[in-house]
């Protein structure tokens, strides 16, 4: 057997999870093990290389995840909320190492998550490129840096095909503006406006969300005070540092205690 981990690549037929089977095939310190579609989907059962079109790659696409983590030492999984949450009971009991992409997330969600990772080595992030994650650390420093007369406005951009808002990503953001000014994120959040809102309420953190075309990823925090404004911005060009980020976070889980840990822990930030 080698002993370079195994990987499972849930929702194998996405473009991230191609992205990530490609990603994972391609690493020389791991090897792919696993790929899982939802049931009835058209790829179940059938070679995951040569369902992308390419050359057999050995391993089959299941609609179980249990059989897919047989052996396995990591999953790394950008779905749903609802089977994130039923892979963390699996991965747990595995002792796998479960890498999260998945937004949209709610508080109960990541309760059940936090009952996951008294187990096993949770590492869950609303973005996995290192630039985001530097940017999440310099907004919660210019945030902390600048009192209340700077308005914080957080505008994100991506796909047609991105199905929540905003995104996790945007979120996450939002929470280190908060943590840097001391509120609590939950009552300055401010999700959209729309018709007679009256004026902007001091201290709150407005989101906006733009969805079109084939934009992979585009975040700006705003801090906008009289007569200036700071512009921090983040742009994602290519959707594979994404991946790259996950493998990161997948490789370095192997080392850790079980725990609920971020893109921060894995980059020492």
């Amino acid at each position: 057997m080698s002993d370079t981990p195994g990987i499972v690549v849930m929702g194998a037929s996405g473009r991230m999870g191609q992205m990530l089977v490609r990603e994972v095939q391609a690493h020389p310190a791991m090897r792919l093990v696993g790929a899982v579609e939802r049931s009835g989907h058209d790829w179940v059962g059938k070679d995951i290389g040569i369902a992308m079109n390419g050359p057999a790659a050995g391993v089959y696409v299941t609609d179980d995840p249990l059989e897919a983590m047989a052996g396995a030492q990591g999953v790394i999984d950008f779905t749903t909320p609802q089977a994130t949450i039923e892979l963390s009971v699996i991965a747990a009991q595995a002792r796998a190492v479960h890498v999260i992409g998945t937004t949209g997330m709610t508080d109960e969600d990541l309760a059940k998550l936090d009952a996951a990772a008294r187990h096993a080595v949770i590492v869950r992030a609303g973005n996995m490129s290192l630039g985001v994650n530097l940017l999440t650390q310099l907004t919660k420093q210019v945030a902390a840096a600048l009192d209340e007369e700077f308005d914080i406005e957080i505008v994100e951009s991506h796909h047609r095909h991105k199905v929540d808002a905003p995104s996790g990503t945007a979120l996450m953001l939002g929470e280190a503006a908060a943590e840097g000014r001391g509120l609590d994120f939950r009552e300055a959040y401010v999700a959209a406006r729309d018709g007679i809102t009256g004026a902007r309420a001091p201290g709150s953190i407005g989101f906006s969300a733009i969805r079109g075309g084939d934009i992979i990823g585009e975040h700006d925090v705003i801090f906008a005070g009289a007569g200036e404004r700071i512009v921090l911005r983040h742009v994602a060009s290519d959707r594979a540092l994404f991946a790259r980020g996950a493998l990161k976070a997948v490789l370095w889980g192997q080392s850790q205690t079980p725990g609920h840990y971020s893109m921060l822990d894995v980059l020492g930030l």
